[in-house]
């Protein structure tokens, strides 16, 4: 079976992980430094703070742009439920815009009428789907007339470009951007996330509420007659200045997520040299084609997600996807919006809202896209494919 997604594990990262296990450091040591600082120089971004995972990282995120009870989280309805539920952790109200139908980004048209019938939004979400970078300066300059704060949800984006040259990640256009190292995405930490920015004030509240929202860096004590004594400061004190959680990554994860790292550029080559190859190959096809269409070279490639006109050849994405699965070649969908999910339908969101988003999903399938899948597996799966849809 080539499934749609995989890691990859070589010696190396097998005995960066042995090597961390015998240093006596599991959590809260020095290798979870050296990632931050790895994923901020990669980017170019001056700060960054690794969490446990995407979602915790986009939770945090959502805290610190002051997200809450009686204001607003505007996302993408293409995208997995952790970016619109970062909003409802926070007490938030979820809104969302609807996606271009050449990037399944967030329109920024589509935000610019949102953020018309919410003015109380504090967080405006854009998703770099499949690892194709969003109009991020549009979508600033949009979110900056409400005092929206930007935070970019670049789960699938490690290595992608955006207009300008620099990095997803280096917050050019954003207070925020959040990443994922679950096995399936650029490189793979088993999980974890990571939030990059430039600014030092979130920096520090992003490092206190990963970890119960307790004083860290140099952070002053608020209560020094209980810090120190007359003598000086007592040793074991500590404090919790504000409620935080249990969102910190091990560093079991970071040593093999830095070892990754090494390899980064590697694994986004050749998945660009992938997705251009299956770009040729449905290109002279009437009912598939890419879901993406433009500024591909500028992509993470995180997934290769295609558009099937599924009447247009009599069969159901059921009856494609099962005859791909009993010739070995796995797909899935990314991803049902999530106005659909029962918990938002139940607050009144309708799919029919977003139709761009809806018109995708009904044709959405994505095919297998990893670095290890090579040009000859590749040529099987196109083959298979084109095989299954016309038969």
């Amino acid at each position: 079976m080539i499934p749609y997604g995989r890691h990859d594990i070589d010696e190396d990262d097998i005995q960066a992980v042995v090597d961390l296990l015998r240093s006596g450091s599991l959590t809260q040591g020095p290798t979870i430094r050296l990632f931050e600082q790895a994923v901020a120089e990669y980017v170019g971004a001056k700060y960054a703070v690794a969490v446990s995972s995407c979602t915790a990282a986009l939770h945090l995120s959502t805290m610190v742009a002051g997200a809450g009870p009686g204001s607003t989280l505007v996302t993408s309805p293409i995208t997995f439920v952790a970016s619109a539920n970062a909003g409802l952790y926070v007490g938030a109200k979820v809104a969302f815009a609807d996606v271009d139908p050449l990037t399944i980004n967030m329109s920024p048209a589509s935000l610019e009428e949102v953020l018309k019938k919410n003015p109380s939004t504090k967080a405006v979400v854009p998703v770099h789907f499949a690892g194709l970078p969003c109009d991020v300066e549009a979508i600033k300059k949009l979110a900056e007339k409400t005092g929206a704060i930007v935070i970019e949800d670049a789960a699938h984006a490690l290595g992608a470009i955006y207009p300008s040259g620099r990095r997803v990640g280096s917050c050019e256009n954003s207070e925020m951007t959040c990443f994922s190292f679950h096995p399936v995405k650029a490189i793979a930490a088993g999980e974890g996330g990571i939030v990059t920015t430039n600014d030092e004030a979130i920096y520090r509240k992003l490092m206190r509420l990963r970890s119960h929202g307790i004083n860290k860096l140099d952070d002053r004590f608020l209560l020094t007659e209980q810090a120190n004594d007359n003598t000086g400061p007592n040793p074991w004190y500590y404090e919790m200045q504000e409620l935080g959680f249990h969102y910190r990554i091990t560093d079991i994860q970071s040593a093999l997520a830095v070892s990754q790292m090494k390899r980064l550029d590697t694994f986004i080559a050749h998945r660009k040299a992938l997705a251009g190859r299956y770009d040729q190959a449905f290109s002279d096809e009437d009912f598939i084609r890419p879901a993406q269409v433009i500024r591909k070279t500028s992509s993470g490639n995180h997934i290769y997600p295609v558009r099937i006109d599924f009447k247009a050849i009599g069969k159901t994405r059921r009856q494609v996807m099962l005859a791909l699965r009993e010739k070995g070649v796995g797909t899935q969908v990314h991803y049902i919006p999530v106005p659909m999910h029962p918990l938002y339908h139940r607050m009144g969101h309708k799919p029919a809202d977003q139709p761009e988003a809806m018109r995708y999903y009904s044709e959405a399938l994505t095919i297998p896209l990893f670095f290890n899948l090579s040009f000859d597996e590749q040529d099987s799966v196109i083959a298979t494919l084109l095989g299954v849809l016309r038969s």
